[in-house]
């Protein structure tokens, strides 16, 4: 690309650099023209220096692959300089010039610029060039990597050299490059342009791919600079040798062919010469592979790679370049193509001899087609009938500053003094103009700030070409941008997008990994949210309102408890109606059948006791469904407290008089009849429940708990003090085991008067349940109200159908001869005949006390006596004061007394 300020440079160049006449004839450079004033010329016309890796000994350079865009450039210099003096600006000075070749090579420039500051064409080490050196400045090179270099050594001697091309970073260090100025910016305005671009398009996710020469060295560690302040992250980096005939060339080439390929990164950055874009790009398009491709200045109007076969497929491509225009007059001699009177320009020979015949060193290279005008050459591209037409779009020709004080020229001549170069570059530090409403200068660092044009490659038939959509202030540092003027290659016209991670949807958050541009979508956590795509924190729910894992608002809390609506709560009350209802049941049939024996084995009033006490169990089932309060929170735990308790006394009574009825042991009997007193024990056991209630209610009553669970507010009682909780429910357990205990050991009982075996099943029944509650009552917070309202009806039931329902099928079902008076009392003579004969042998046997023959006698008494018992009540039973076995065997014949239990 030929930079907007071409012509400007060669103008002061050719205005303030007097000196004398030299004959250049002899000279190694390629091009050269008779003058008065010299102006050197570095450029590269060739692209490569052949077998250079194989050089081992001074020898001369061998320049192959003749570059056409450089060739056009040089064109362009020998144009501006003819267009000076054809227009008798600088009266009676004739600007000369000398073109040297650079090969793209740094050493080899550095060879052209020692020629460039010798004394007739040769140059000795001994002498002083900074006054008498015939050339005043040095327009070139075009490559950042022989600028460099070159740069060093005319540093040395302060001899101006201007750039229109070289753009690397480094060249703004005046300390170690004092005498370089460029008409361009440098890479970091590039580079940091590059950058948002990529932004604005929202490229977070590009590969890049440079040269190892200075020049691509310093804009790749530029640009990931840039590119992380603006949010771009790098999905690959990739070095090639920038040296075109490097051994390793077409190996690289190939292996970033494919890291480019495999990547998910659909934007590439080329920061390389454009002779390795089009190497590049020709592997790209027989992969078929299709990207977003930046361009760097280096090729961003590279004319040849547009008219590449293919270029079409290959995706969209972009680019920065400095400013273009027209140069007036550069077509009309492009078209003439002749060097002027005087010149020699060996350069033009061999575009020639390459666009219309065969050369000896174009056959080595490639076939060569006879006596064709169409010669297809790798090196050149030419597809057209002129193809060095296209590039006369790419100079913009302006009006020239003149320092007439540094010439001290007059209207009709100037003095032709001869100055030394560092006169010059201290007038050209000092150039400031303005052109179509811009203004130019070189900052400090010798930079212009002219600013960038966006370049985009369009499709024209099957060519691309170069349309202007947009700009980059350097001043701003802002991009902007013609987006209506862009079509986009993807058959939808849309921008591509290139990010490593897809877009996170609403309820979710980037979670962002080692790379910034790479994330995971994670859901927000309960109680957070996020209601737009791709936002980086979740945001906090307000007071009073929550969200779920993953959901994109808040919505206010719902109440949450034990309702009335739910399925189970629905199974507890009907199984608690149904209780109640078996209980009214078995209360009729109890009151009905009151005076049958079943009823009164059964336990007599203590039934309707303990029917009170299991309605009140009931009743505090429905307590444990519904929304809680305080009151209800204590009124459930104390009903069934007392309820039970109350039931479980009526049971613990029933259990101690059948252990005394039925205990032989009569010394015992007779002691422990005096704590048979069953009004006693009910009220003193239930008592002792309400007591443990009172306190628990008095220092640490239970309340209603609120839980923030999600969505839910849950709502449920808390027992307050676990201790009390636990010392309620542990004293029931104590009566149940009593209970059991006591059944246990009156388990040997007639069939008909068999209460213990229903006592153990029903107890048994109440310790499984309670101790399989405790586990799930610590562990199921929230279902704790069914848990413990489920472990009462089981307890209840149990009692009903172990203790009620037998009764009730003995009283409805049975005959009237089974459950007659004389049935149950004729059951209690032979057991107790059985039991009295057993306790008697025990005894004779032991104690050795007496005969057979009064043991014999004793039963038939006992015999007879407990046949006259069967005149008395159901409930009469016989008890025998048993005296010790050391008292004499008469003491057993005493009448035995009968007493009512």
């Amino acid at each position: 690309m030929l930079a907007q300020f071409h012509w400007f440079a060669l103008g002061l160049c050719l205005l303030l650099c007097m000196g004398n006449c030299c004959d250049m004839s002899d000279s190694i450079c390629g091009a050269h023209g008779p003058g008065n004033i010299l102006i050197g010329v570095l450029n590269p016309c060739h692209a490569k220096v052949e077998t250079l890796h194989k050089r081992i000994e001074r020898e001369e350079f061998n320049c192959t692959h003749f570059d056409l865009l450089s060739f056009v450039r040089t064109l362009s210099v020998i144009h501006t300089i003819d267009t000076i003096n054809d227009s008798g600006f600088l009266p009676g000075v004739k600007l000369g010039y000398a073109i040297c070749d650079t090969c793209s090579y740094a050493t080899k420039a550095i060879q052209s610029a020692e020629h460039l500051l010798s004394i007739n064409g040769t140059l000795s080490v001994q002498c002083d060039f900074t006054d008498h050196t015939p050339v005043k400045a040095i327009i070139g090179a075009r490559f950042s990597e022989v600028s460099i270099t070159v740069a060093r050594l005319l540093g040395l001697h302060m001899v101006p050299q201007i750039s229109t091309t070289s753009s690397a970073e480094i060249l703004s260090d005046k300390l170690r490059f004092p005498s370089f100025l460029r008409t361009i910016p440098s890479d970091v305005h590039q580079t940091r342009a590059l950058a948002q671009l990529m932004r604005h398009f929202g490229w977070e996710w590009v590969g890049v791919v440079a040269g190892d020469d200075d020049y691509g060295d310093a804009a790749l560690h530029s640009f990931l600079k840039d590119a992380k302040e603006a949010g771009v992250c790098l999905a690959f980096q990739e070095v090639l040798p920038h040296y075109l005939d490097h051994v390793d060339s077409e190996r690289r080439i190939k292996e970033v062919v494919e890291t480019i390929r495999s990547s998910t990164a659909q934007v590439v950055l080329l920061i390389l010469k454009s002779q390795l874009v089009e190497q590049l790009f020709q592997e790209m398009i027989k992969a078929n592979i299709s990207k977003t491709w930046i361009a760097s200045d280096a090729w961003s109007m590279y004319q040849p790679l547009a008219s590449m076969e293919g270029i079409n497929g290959i995706g969209d491509i972009f680019g920065f370049t400095f400013m273009t225009g027209q140069n007036p007059g550069f077509e009309q001699f492009l078209q003439n193509l002749e060097p002027g009177p005087g010149a020699v320009n060996h350069f033009i020979e061999e575009y020639k001899d390459l666009r219309f015949g065969c050369t000896p060193e174009l056959l080595q290279h490639s076939a060569c087609l006879a006596k064709s005008p169409q010669i297809s050459v790798h090196s050149l591209k030419l597809s057209s009938t002129n193809p060095i037409k296209h590039a006369a779009s790419l100079n913009r020709r302006k009006p020239m500053m003149i320092f007439w004080e540094l010439l001290k020229c007059n209207e009709t001549s100037c003095s032709g003094e001869n100055f030394p170069p560092w006169k010059l570059l201290q007038e050209l530090k000092r150039v400031n103009f303005t052109l179509d409403q811009r203004r130019f200068y070189f900052d400090e660092s010798g930079n212009f700030v002219n600013g960038y044009d966006l370049i985009n490659w369009e499709k024209d038939g099957n060519k691309r070409r170069f349309k202007v959509v947009g700009d980059y202030n350097l001043i701003k540092g802002g991009i902007e941008l013609n987006k209506d003027g862009i079509n986009w290659a993807n058959p939808n016209n849309t921008v591509p997008e290139s990010k490593c991670s897809q877009s996170c949807p609403a309820g979710t958050v980037k979670k962002v990994s080692n790379i910034s541009c790479c994330f995971n979508c994670t859901q927000c956590e309960a109680g957070t949210y996020s209601d737009a795509d791709n936002q980086e924190t979740c945001l906090q729910c307000p007071n009073g309102m929550w969200s779920e894992r993953g959901w994109t608002h808040c919505r206010p809390r719902e109440q949450s408890f034990f309702r009335w609506e739910e399925p189970y709560a629905i199974v507890l009350l009907t199984a608690t109606a149904l209780g109640v209802l078996l209980l009214f049941v078995i209360l009729i049939i109890f009151l009905v059948g009151r005076k049958s024996p079943a009823a009164k084995v059964a336990g007599g009033w203590f039934c309707y006791v303990m029917i009170a006490g299991l309605t009140v169990s009931f009743g505090s089932v429905v307590l444990f469904i519904g929304k809680p309060n305080r009151y209800i929170c204590q009124a459930r735990q104390t009903m069934y407290g007392l309820g039970f308790t109350l039931c479980l006394s009526c049971i613990l009574v029933k259990s101690f008089r059948t252990f005394l009825a039925f205990l032989f042991d009569l010394n015992r009997q007779h002691k422990l009849r005096k704590l048979y007193k069953p009004v006693a024990i009910i009220i003193i056991a239930t008592a002792a429940q309400g007591l443990i209630c009172t306190f628990w209610l008095i220092f640490d009553s239970p309340s209603v708990e609120i839980r923030l669970e999600g969505m839910k507010i849950l709502m449920q009682c808390k027992e307050g003090s676990q201790t009390g909780f636990s010392i309620m429910l542990s004293y029931i357990a104590l009566l149940a085991f009593v209970c059991f205990v006591l059944a246990l050991k009156g388990r040997k009982v007639p069939h008909r008067f068999n209460e213990t075996g229903y006592i153990i099943f029903s107890v048994l029944i109440y310790l499984f349940v309670w101790v399989c509650f405790i586990p799930i009552y610590v562990t199921k917070i929230r279902q704790r109200s069914a848990v413990q309202a489920s472990a009462i009806l089981v307890s209840n039931y149990g009692i009903i159908f172990c203790h009620f329902m037998p009764k009730c099928y003995m009283i409805v079902c049975k005959k009237k001869v089974e459950n007659s008076t004389q049935a149950y009392l004729e059951g209690v003579r032979v057991f107790s005949i059985t039991s009295m004969r057993s306790a008697f042998a025990h005894i004779t046997g032991d104690s050795g006390v007496g005969s057979s023959i009064e043991s014999v006698s004793s039963r038939r008494s006992m015999d007879s006596e407990t046949s006259s018992a069967s005149a008395g009540s159901v409930d009469t039973v016989p008890v025998t004061e048993v005296p010790h076995v050391s008292d004499s065997a008469s003491h057993l014949r005493k009448r035995p007394r009968r007493c009512s239990i």
